[in-house]
């Protein structure tokens, strides 16, 4: 443990497979049109695309299904993700025992904002669709989170709540949200998706129940 006398009084939740019971909220759209994103996520790996032209990629690949595909359309299909067992009782817990809660992840804010409306979270960062006028994507993202660095964004939300890194707790899910658990007292992995999470953390909840944090907090 990073610091042992963490006092938590912040928890951070990457989204996508943590709060929400998906892999991955873009790939969730994306299978809503019947598309596949695997040639840009290579080439972001490989370093050849930075994460704005990543979610400009992604955002194309709808158009190119729906030209005139609209926000309220991606809200639409966002609306059946369903959520993770346990969280809403995790977050109720939390914010009943004084904590603020927040969340940071690369996935998409349409969603981030409805799960936070839903559970009571009290803050959260995630990637934007840019609109037009009337409510049409128009093709450029709002860049938010680094996929490769969401650690800042974490810094940036104990910012918020001028809550500092070792009062903070992060809960994550892949090798992704290292970068969360090194700006945090403590670092969480529930239901680790690699080894590098698990390493890495704290402490591990393997059951598919996120009220499981709890113990640890």
């Amino acid at each position: 443990m990073r610091h042992p006398q963490t006092v938590a009084r912040l928890v951070v939740f990457d989204m996508d497979g943590v709060l929400a019971d998906i892999q991955s909220s873009w790939v969730h759209v994306h299978k809503h049109f019947g598309v596949n994103n695997d040639h840009s996520l290579y080439a972001y790996l490989r370093g050849e695309i930075d994460d704005l032209e990543f979610i400009r990629r992604d955002i194309h690949l709808w158009k190119e299904r729906e030209p005139d595909v609209s926000e309220m359309k991606i809200r639409e299909i966002l609306a059946s993700v369903p959520l993770m067992p346990g969280a809403a009782k995790a977050v109720k817990q939390l914010r009943e025992s004084g904590l603020k809660t927040a969340i940071v992840s690369a996935g998409i804010d349409l969603l981030a904002e409805r799960i936070s409306e839903e559970i009571g979270i009290d803050h959260h960062m995630a990637n934007g669709l840019d609109v037009d006028k009337n409510g049409k994507l128009s093709g450029e993202g709002v860049l938010r989170v680094r996929l490769m660095d969401k650690g800042d964004a974490v810094s940036e939300v104990g910012k918020h709540f001028s809550i500092g890194a070792k009062d903070i707790v992060s809960v994550g899910n892949s090798h992704y949200d290292v970068s969360m658990f090194t700006r945090s007292g403590k670092g969480i992995a529930f239901r680790p998706s690699d080894e590098i999470v698990r390493k890495s953390a704290d402490a591990i909840v393997e059951n598919e129940d996120l009220a499981g944090i709890l113990k640890f907090i």
